[in-house]
């Protein structure tokens, strides 16, 4: 691969994953985090950390059904009615007893609280959930939620939740959430 195509690659990559690291990007593309750095700077695409601040800036300045610190993990991106990302770092306090693997209401926890902060209203309330957790998640790993309005009629919105980790699903929800009538 060229110079040229793997900073488009990689450009591309950072667009679909803003937060993803130097070193993961240096690992996906086989070359050194020296490389990687310099690849970013010629594109002028900022550190992981600026991304973050950005992109969690304007996030959070859309919400209107939760407040910010009702959402679980860190929100990235915000479409009101559409589309909402969020990122979860695992600690070992969110881990099974010696097992290392995170418990599953914190999953449940951050795709409930994007899929209800997604929707474009002052009040917005679970109604149901349908669940399906396909992978353990252990501590120390970044878990990505994106939230996706599939559906909506009369005050209730059906609200698809993927989380993954690396790229691979480690949950998925399918949310009824509810605007409550005045």
């Amino acid at each position: 691969m060229t110079r040229e195509e793997r900073r488009h690659q990689l450009a591309r990559l950072i667009q679909e994953e803003p937060f993803i690291s130097d070193r993961e990007l240096a690992q996906r593309f086989g070359v050194s985090v020296q490389t990687i750095r310099l690849d970013r700077a010629s594109l002028g695409i900022p550190q992981l950390r600026e991304r973050t601040r950005k992109l969690a800036r304007m996030a959070y300045s859309q919400l209107r059904s939760v407040g910010a610190d009702e959402v679980v993990g860190e929100l990235l991106e915000m479409e009101l009615g559409r589309r909402a990302l969020s990122v979860m770092e695992t600690t070992e306090r969110m881990a099974l007893s010696g097992s290392g693997v995170v418990r599953g209401h914190h999953l449940f926890a951050q795709a409930n609280s994007l899929a209800v902060s997604v929707i474009d209203a002052s009040q917005a309330l679970t109604g149901r959930a349908r669940l399906r957790f396909v992978k353990p998640v252990r501590v120390g790993e970044r878990v990505v939620a994106v939230a996706t309005v599939v559906r909506q009629r009369q005050g209730r919105f059906w609200v698809d939740v993927e989380s993954r980790v690396q790229g691979e699903p480690v949950f998925q929800g399918r949310f009824l959430v509810v605007v409550p009538g005045p």
